[in-house]
């Protein structure tokens, strides 16, 4: 199971970006930011912001899973 905070989390520390600037990023407060990592699963709008941010496809994550499952 993906927990998908998870890898947001660990994708913007790889890219060595704050906390601070990916609140700015997305509009929000650096607590909504620590809730976001904290999440299981996010709805599909807010991922494909997320990916645009960071420039990552995190539904590839789910894909790779898929194939895996499979």
């Amino acid at each position: 199971m993906i927990y998908i905070g998870q890898h947001i989390e660990k994708e913007l520390h790889k890219q060595n970006k704050t906390v601070t600037w990916f609140a700015r990023q997305l509009g929000c407060s650096r607590t909504n930011v620590y809730k976001i990592f904290a999440k299981k699963a996010i709805d599909t709008d807010s991922l494909v912001q997320i990916s645009r941010i960071l420039t990552f496809d995190f539904f590839a994550l789910y894909t790779e899973e898929l194939k895996i499952k499979s």
